[in-house]
């Protein structure tokens, strides 16, 4: 099933555990990923796995307490 085609999904902390595993998930599900983190080259890597998997993704550095 891929219920999540055309929506797009920001995951924070999505570089690391139960992060990691939502964003495959919503991507395996259709959705294009938003994989934030405070580690830009964790999330970018997260969303490299995505891509190489034939799913859409990017990988953004973003610290949400931030509000700039």
């Amino acid at each position: 099933m891929r219920g999540l085609n055309g929506k797009v999904a920001v995951v924070a902390g999505g570089a690391g555990g139960i992060g990691t595993a939502t964003s495959y998930r919503l991507a395996d599900e259709g959705a294009n990923v938003v994989v934030g983190d405070l580690d830009a080259d964790a999330a970018r890597a997260v969303a490299n796995e995505i891509v190489a998997k034939g799913g859409a993704a990017i990988g953004v550095q973003f610290d949400i307490a931030d509000e700039e």
